[in-house]
């Protein structure tokens, strides 16, 4: 085997799962199977209402308003050192790999490589996405109140899930809000704490080797953090605009998907979505496949009037959303893998030359 085709092979072996990415299709696939399972009915395709199957294209232009919306985000952290088709590659890689990743991994660690890939440098890189991440964090420390206030008046979590469901939801808002405290802390009051952290992480015997690297990266991320922290407030309310509307989009994609089969209360709808997007976080299979086509249909199920509906529902949603992310993110990556291919013959051919010169 080539030098190219070894470096390729690894490359892909960073990039892409594939074992994951069959775990999460197939369990994505065998969850909506049964969701349609339980609520199929013959003939259901006969009572869809035609005026309102354009509601469907709708979705697929807030899916695309999402991307736009994260790209920038994205970008406007990174000074706009990166243009727009570059931050929408690591946009979609990190949704690409959230999809195919359990959710204790996640899309971060392949959204800063992506980052890397286009330019920046891994410390600067790593503050960025932790950024993003933050910015994601004060969003949920906003929908929480906002979910605790509304259950006054509306049924927010539904009475399926049980006194379980509720403890459990309960955890997940405690949760959100400590992880968040735990970020501001550590990017915009002391960046040193995570300094600090990286280094005892990497003291361990089987890390140490790594340390060296890490610990001039470390510098580097505090080096950025301190740099953030003396950007004037607009900055970081345009970069938590754009992180809001990429978080609106994805809850408005549940309830456009539903309006467009049938009517439905669409306040109620809206407050359902957002307490199961939450929800998603925590569920623990590769891109939350099996268990999200659950919770659809525990949280939104019960507001849609016609039972058959909600297997229908449930595809379409899944379509728009998670294999239109994975099919788009496969050509992202793919971009990066043969970027990577393209670096390396490159570089052997130097060596080549060089050699040929002595």
């Amino acid at each position: 085997m080539s030098t190219a085709d070894t470096h390729t092979t690894g490359a892909s072996r960073d990039l892409i799962s594939f074992k994951y990415l069959a775990i999460s299709i197939g369990l994505s696939i065998i969850s909506m199977g049964v969701v349609i399972y339980l609520t199929y009915t013959p003939g259901v395709l006969n009572h869809l209402a035609p005026k309102r199957l354009p509601g469907l294209f709708i979705a697929i232009l807030v899916t695309a308003l999402k991307i736009y919306f994260s790209a920038g985000k994205l970008r406007y952290l990174a000074d706009k050192e990166i243009g727009w088709m570059s931050s929408m590659r690591i946009s979609l890689t990190w949704d690409f790999a959230s999809a195919v990743t359990p959710s204790t991994i996640g899309g971060a660690p392949m959204a800063t490589y992506a980052m890397t890939r286009e330019g920046i440098k891994l410390g600067k890189s790593s503050a960025i996405i932790l950024y993003g991440v933050l910015l994601d964090q004060f969003w949920y420390a906003l929908a929480v109140p906002v979910l605790l206030f509304t259950g006054f008046f509306f049924q927010v979590l539904p009475p399926e899930i049980g006194f379980v469901g509720n403890m459990t939801m309960i955890l997940i808002y405690s949760g959100l809000l400590l992880y968040g405290g735990f970020l501001t802390y550590g990017l915009m009051v002391n960046p040193a704490s995570i300094k600090k952290v990286i280094r005892w992480v990497f003291g361990w015997p089987f890390l140490n080797k790594f340390s060296e690297k890490m610990n001039s990266e470390a510098e580097h991320l505090e080096e950025y953090s301190l740099i953030l922290r003396q950007k004037p407030l607009k900055f970081f309310m345009k970069a938590f605009f754009f992180s809001t509307m990429s978080w609106l989009c994805k809850v408005a994609l549940p309830v456009i998907v539903i309006l467009s089969l049938l009517p439905g209360p669409e306040i109620l709808l809206v407050l359902r979505s957002l307490a199961m997007n939450l929800a998603f976080l925590v569920v623990p299979t590769p891109g939350g496949s099996g268990g999200v086509e659950g919770l659809f249909a525990i949280f939104l199920g019960p507001l849609i009037s016609r039972t058959s509906f909600i297997g229908l529902a449930v595809f379409a949603w899944r379509v728009i959303t998670y294999y239109s992310s994975i099919g788009l993110g496969i050509i992202a990556t793919a971009w990066y893998v043969n970027h990577k291919v393209v670096e390396v013959k490159e570089n052997s051919n130097e060596e080549k030359v060089t050699e040929v010169d002595s």
